[in-house]
């Protein structure tokens, strides 16, 4: 069992560093999309994403019997939690900037995974947990700040950016229990394909129509094949050995991803306090796998 919940975390740890991915590729090839649209049509990518994967992993045999073994009331809710975070998160950083708001986003969800967790299951995280948990996100903090604040406050932005990190942490826990109930490849594609239906409109009634140039398709479908759908797909298979409250927390690799390709392929200026808050991240990251092991 502890060999199962260590390759659980790593398999977190591994779709963090798909996920950190994501600014670099954006920055090297810069969409012409609105963030609306590409959080949206990533979703679209990803679910076929899915639908591949899954015809390709699970017997055709299966299909039926695995749909009807899903509780779909909570898939349907999985699935606007999906939307919901991207949405939010999209629209919070808008309003309050990229540092403040991921740093709001991004600390927020795995206080709030505990939360939820406890609601939940009435398990409530180990203070090792809570200990680790803090470490990462004040170092997440530290790191996503460390150029300084880009945008002035608001409190809509702020209220936005916990609805994110809220939203992402209520799809892990509501994700925990479906995939116990059908394989990972089907639980991802009826949820994202879900997601992709409220997001899809909401795009079009924000941003208007979209025209996709030749950079926009090969940056929503690195989107959304890799840093969503691998990502995703991994994420889902781990929560059957670690606890969602775990895998959000772990999660918080990302920004130690973004962090390091922003230095080593966009050449971006660092602080000493972006330095202290990646060891922040490390420290909180080895105490909160080694909680998970040791519970487990």
């Amino acid at each position: 069992m502890h060999n199962k919940t260590l390759l659980g975390s790593l398999m977190v740890l591994a779709a963090a560093v798909l996920w950190g991915t994501t600014g670099t590729a954006q920055s090297l090839a810069p969409p012409h999309l609105s963030a609306y649209w590409i959080g949206a049509l990533r979703l679209v990518v990803a679910s076929g994403f899915f639908a591949v994967y899954g015809l390709l992993s699970v017997p055709r045999s299966r299909w039926a019997g695995d749909l009807r073994a899903l509780p779909w009331g909570r898939v349907l809710l999985a699935g606007l939690c999906v939307a919901g975070y991207n949405l939010a998160f999209f629209a919070g950083v808008r309003a309050n900037g990229v540092a403040i708001g991921t740093a709001v986003a991004l600390g927020s969800g795995p206080v709030w995974a505990g939360v939820l967790q406890w609601l939940w299951t009435r398990h409530i995280p180990r203070p090792a947990w809570w200990l680790g948990t803090l470490l990462a996100v004040a170092g997440g903090t530290l790191m996503v700040l460390g150029g300084g604040a880009d945008h002035a406050v608001s409190l809509h932005g702020t209220l936005l950016c916990l609805a994110a990190g809220l939203s992402y942490a209520a799809y892990a826990v509501l994700n925990q229990g479906l995939v116990r109930a059908a394989p990972p490849a089907t639980v991802t594609l009826c949820v994202f394909g879900a997601a992709a239906l409220v997001a899809v409109p909401v795009a079009l009634a924000v941003s208007g129509p979209f025209s996709a140039t030749a950079t926009d398709v090969l940056v929503v479908g690195y989107l959304g094949v890799v840093a969503t759908g691998m990502a995703y797909l991994l994420f889902s298979f781990a929560l059957r050995w670690v606890s969602s409250a775990t895998a959000v927390t772990l999660a918080l690799g990302e920004p130690l991803v973004a962090f390091g390709l922003a230095v080593a392929v966009l050449h971006e200026q660092t602080t000493p306090g972006a330095w202290i808050g990646l060891g922040g991240v490390l420290a909180g990251l080895a105490v909160v796998m080694a909680a998970e092991v040791r519970q487990r």
